[in-house]
C-alpha cells in the first residue's frame, strides 16, 4: 500500500524544487512509495507523483491486480493493452493530473527509450529526479531499522553456518549454492544480491564474479552477502582461512581489522562520509597497504543495497540519525589474496554507532 506520509513529504519536496511531478519506474523508490516489486520486464509500468499529491498509476492490464493491490484505493489508473502499446496511457494520467506543459522529473527505473516516447506523447519538459527520494530514503525511521536489523541477524546466521560448512576440495560454486537455502531457513526472503565468494588469488578482485575455483588449504576465502527481509537488505563480509593463514596473511587481516574498526568508531552525528574513509584508510595507508585498497570505504543500505550515504573521500555532507550504511575497508594483493570486513552501521540519535552485524571480526580459521 501506499504510504501516505511518505507521500506527502515527497510532493512538498516536489513543491520545493518547482517541479510538477515525479513519474517513477520500477526501482527501490517505487518500492519504498507504495512496496511494490514486480516481474523485470519491458512492460512501462510506474506511478506519477504531482507536487499537490494526486497521483496516477501507469498500469499494464498483465499487472492490473498485482498493481491494485500494491496501490489500494489509488483514484486514478491509467491502463494499458500490449496491442495498443503504454504512451497514450501514459497521456491520459498526464492529463488526470494537469501536469502537460509542466516540469516532470523521471527517476532511474525509466529506460532512455521509455523516455522518448513519453515525451513524444506529452508536451512536458524532463527533468532529473534521480536524487528526489534518496535523502528520505537515507534517513530511516524506527521499523525501516527494525526490519534492517533482523536483515543483518539472519545474514549473520548463514554466515556461521558456512563457517562450518567450507571445506577444502569444494568449489567456490558449492559454497554460493548453499547459501540461498540457509537465507531461507532462517526466515530470509532472499539474496539482496549475488553473493560473493573469492578463494586465494580470486580474493584479490573486490567484485571478483567466478565460481570454479577449487578451495585449497592456506587460502584465504572472502565471503561477502546479504538477505532481504521485508524489503530491507543486508549486507556483511567476512574473510575467512581454511588451514593456517601465512604471516603475511595474519599481518594483513590484523591490519583489515583495526581499519575496519576505527571506520566504526568515526560514525556519529554531524560527521562527514569522508571522515569515516579517512579514519578507516589511515590504519591501511599508515600500515604501507595504501595502494592495495583502491575503493570506498562504504555505501548506504536500505531497500537498495547500494543508496545514499556513500562513505568516500569528497563527500562532505554531515552523517545523521537513520542513516545505515557499510564500512567494509580491504586489502587486495594481486596474484595473492585478499581480506575485506564488513558491517554495516546505524547512526542513532544519541550519537552512538550501531553495529546491525554480530558476528565476530576476528580471524577465523577453518580447520
Amino acid at each position: 500500500m501506499i504510504k501516505k506520509e511518505r507521500l506527502a513529504r515527497l510532493a512538498e519536496e516536489l513543491k520545493n524544487r518547482g517541479l510538477d511531478a515525479l513519474y517513477i519506474g520500477p526501482s527501490a523508490d517505487l518500492e519504498y512509495i507504495g512496496e511494490f516489486r514486480s516481474f523485470p520486464d519491458e512492460r512501462v509500468r510506474g506511478l506519477m507523483v504531482g507536487s499537490d499529491g494526486r497521483c496516477f498509476a501507469l498500469t499494464p492490464l498483465l499487472y492490473r491486480e498485482e498493481m491494485t493491490d500494491a496501490f489500494g484505493d489509488l483514484p486514478f489508473y491509467s491502463m494499458w493493452d500490449d496491442h495498443e502499446g503504454f504512451a497514450g496511457a501514459f497521456k491520459r494520467g498526464c492529463e488526470h493530473l494537469g501536469v502537460s506543459g509542466g516540469r516532470v522529473a523521471f527517476n532511474d527505473g525509466v529506460r532512455a527509450v521509455d523516455l522518448f516516447a513519453m515525451l513524444e506523447a506529452v508536451d512536458i519538459r524532463p527533468a532529473n529526479g534521480q536524487d528526489l527520494l534518496a535523502n528520505m530514503r537515507s534517513r530511516k525511521d524506527g521499523e525501516e531499522l527494525d526490519r534492517l536489523r533482523r536483515a543483518g541477524a539472519i545474514i549473520d546466521g548463514v554466515v556461521e553456518k558456512l563457517y562450518t560448512f567450507i571445506k577444502p576440495g569444494m568449489k567456490e560454486r558449492d559454497v554460493i549454492r548453499a547459501i540461498p537455502d540457509f537465507i531461507e531457513e532462517l526466515g530470509g526472503e532472499g539474496e539482496s544480491f549475488a553473493p560473493i565468494v573469492a578463494s586465494g588469488p580470486n580474493g584479490s578482485m573486490p567484485h571478483y564474479g567466478g565460481d570454479r575455483r577449487v578451495i585449497a588449504e592456506h587460502d584465504s576465502v572472502i565471503l561477502d552477502l546479504g538477505c532481504r527481509y521485508k524489503s530491507y537488505c543486508s549486507d556483511t563480509t567476512r574473510t575467512f582461512f581454511v588451514g593456517e593463514p601465512t604471516r603475511e596473511m595474519r599481518e594483513v587481516y590484523e591490519i583489515v581489522r583495526r581499519a575496519q574498526a576505527a571506520g566504526e568508531a568515526a560514525v556519529k552525528p554531524g560527521v562527514t562520509a569522508e571522515e569515516v574513509d579517512r579514519a578507516a584508510r589511515r590504519v591501511i595507508v599508515d600500515a604501507g597497504y595504501g595502494k592495495y585498497f583502491f575503493n570506498r570505504v562504504g555505501h548506504g543500505v536500505g531497500i537498495a543495497v547500494h543508496e545514499t550515504p556513500f562513505i568516500i573521500e569528497g563527500n562532505k555532507k554531515p552523517l545523521e540519525p537513520g542513516n545505515v550504511f557499510s564500512v567494509e575497508p580491504g586489502i587486495y594483493i594481486p596474484g595473492k589474496f585478499g581480506v575485506r570486513i564488513e558491517n554495516l552501521v546505524a547512526v542513532e540519535p544519541d550519537g552512538t554507532a550501531e553495529a546491525l552485524n554480530k558476528t565476530t571480526r576476528e580471524m577465523r580459521i577453518i580447520k
